[in-house]
Formats: C-alpha cells, structure tokens, sequence
C-alpha cells in the first residue's frame, strides 16, 4: 500500500504549515477564499509545489469548521502582537512617529532627493 502523504502540520508554535519552507496554511486559505485558483495561490506562493497546494486546499475543505476556527484564533493572536506594538512601540518605531508628528520626516525626505 502507498503511505498517505501529508501536506498540513503543525509547528512547535501551534501554527499550521504548508511545505518544506513553512508557508502558513493561512496564506493558501485565505487566497482560496479570495478565490484564487491552486495554480494562481502556487504562483504567489512559489515555495510550494502545486500538489502542496491542492493537498492544503484539500485539508481545508475536509477540515472546515476547524481551520475556520483556527483561522479565528490567528487573527485573535495578531490583533494582540499589534495592540502590544501599538501601545509598547520599538524606540525605533517611536521616534518615526515623534519624527512624522513634527514634520521632520519629510523635510528629512525634502533635502535626501536630487
């Protein structure tokens, strides 16, 4: 008997991956969503082969209601990681704001172009 392939699993971290390069399941999800064929989501996604694709769009489909709710929990997760870089920004990032806010930026850009 040929041994089933899998083309979804789960990292370390909880997140589920497509491939050898560990695109996210998210990205092939929510292209086909966007309705983007296996072949167009293969061509934006060129780490992966178009079996990937098709075995990743297969595994949403048997398993809906659970990536779905998975897809759910990301964006929960990212929603969080932005609010903590709103409300706790890098000093970098802080003082591109304070830099934007004073107008310095783009006087900064005014005296750097020919």
């Amino acid at each position: 008997m040929i041994p089933a392939k899998t083309y979804v699993r789960q990292s370390e971290n909880g997140a589920m991956r497509v491939g050898e390069h560990d695109i996210s399941l998210d990205s092939v999800v929510i292209a086909y969503q966007q309705g983007y064929s296996p072949e167009t989501i293969q061509q934006l996604y060129p780490a992966l082969t178009l079996e990937e694709v098709y075995g990743a769009v297969a595994f949403y489909l048997a398993n809906q209601t659970e990536v779905i709710e998975y897809l759910s929990q990301q964006e929960s997760r990212w929603d969080e990681v932005r609010k903590k870089s709103r409300d706790n920004p890098s000093p970098v990032v802080a003082r591109l704001r304070a830099m934007s806010q004073s107008g310095a930026l783009s006087q900064a850009g005014k005296t750097a172009s020919p």
